[in-house]
């Protein structure tokens, strides 16, 4: 079966992604009693968190613990938090701190807590010798001189910041250079090592695709890298079908101490360093200090 072409140009999902995500929803919401009584959780969530195999450790633990089963919809975090917005998910793990913070100013998500943090990256071609130090220097110079970058290019927190950061480099990035995949953050990468091109990544990915991909660290540690993952709930006042309890019951979770020490040494045995720091109950501004 031919597969649809993940080299695209253009803004948006490819069809074949916004199909995936409309099967999953309903999926989803065809599972009896999505009412506040039911056993059952819809959880939207960037591809990060599934990508990196923490939600493979975290989901079974709660189902255990509490009895209720999660159907996980991963896809990127614009997508993911839209669906909560509109009553189609329960709650939602995301990273896209203005969009979340816009959702909840709205009235459309409720309860905003901070879950953990890593960072982002810039990566590219294996041995590139190029020197590359800010986010914002290293997009400007990939500009100039027409260097292939692989874009997420699907509204993710992801793509995201890299919008933020073009715009900081005061560059509207385009052309046969500027490749938008409409993928996740594992296809992005792969995407990438294929073309020998740059992009942006978080490290949880990075590190859980580096024997699948030729792809070098070239930028990290730039305070506008930071990658900020928070939970929040659905409105069941707004959406009534919202399982209202289940969902508070998994962001209750995410931020107990049982699953903060999860986090804490998650990848540690893997990579030699964990892949997210836990974050329950910190302030954001402290984590940007």
């Amino acid at each position: 079966m031919n597969r649809p072409d993940r080299r695209r140009v253009g803004n948006g999902s490819t069809w074949a992604s916004a199909l995936r995500v409309l099967c999953l929803v309903l999926a989803c919401l065809s599972w009896p009693g999505s009412a506040q009584g039911d056993r059952t959780i819809i959880l939207s969530t960037t591809t990060s968190t599934q990508d990196s195999g923490l939600l493979d450790v975290l989901v079974p633990l709660f189902q255990k613990k509490t009895g209720y089963t999660v159907k996980t919809i991963s896809v990127g975090t614009g997508q993911a938090l839209a669906l909560a917005a509109r009553g189609e998910a329960d709650v939602c793990l995301v990273h896209a701190p203005d969009a979340e913070k816009k959702y909840v100013s709205e009235g459309l998500l409720l309860n905003r807590r901070l879950v953990m943090h890593n960072d982002f990256l810039i990566v590219g071609p294996a041995g590139d010798p190029e020197g590359l130090a800010t986010a914002a220097e290293a997009l400007r110079r990939l500009a100039e001189t027409k260097t292939a970058f692989v874009s997420r290019g699907d509204n993710s927190g992801t793509h995201q910041l890299e919008r933020k950061l073009w715009k900081e480099a005061r560059v509207e990035p385009g052309g046969p250079w500027y490749l938008q995949a409409g993928q996740g953050m594992g296809a992005t990468l792969v995407i990438a090592s294929e073309k020998r091109a740059y992009t942006l990544t978080d490290r949880a990915t990075s590190l859980a695709f580096r024997k699948r991909v030729q792809l070098d660290l070239l930028v990290e540690k730039d305070p506008s890298l930071l990658n900020v993952y928070s939970v929040l709930e659905a409105n069941a006042g707004k959406f009534p079908r919202t399982n209202a309890a289940g969902g508070k019951a998994f962001a209750d979770f995410m931020v107990s101490k049982e699953a903060q020490a999860v986090i804490r040494t998650f990848g540690v045995d893997r990579f030699g360093e964990p892949l997210f720091f836990p974050d329950a109950g910190k302030r954001e501004d402290a984590l940007r200090e």
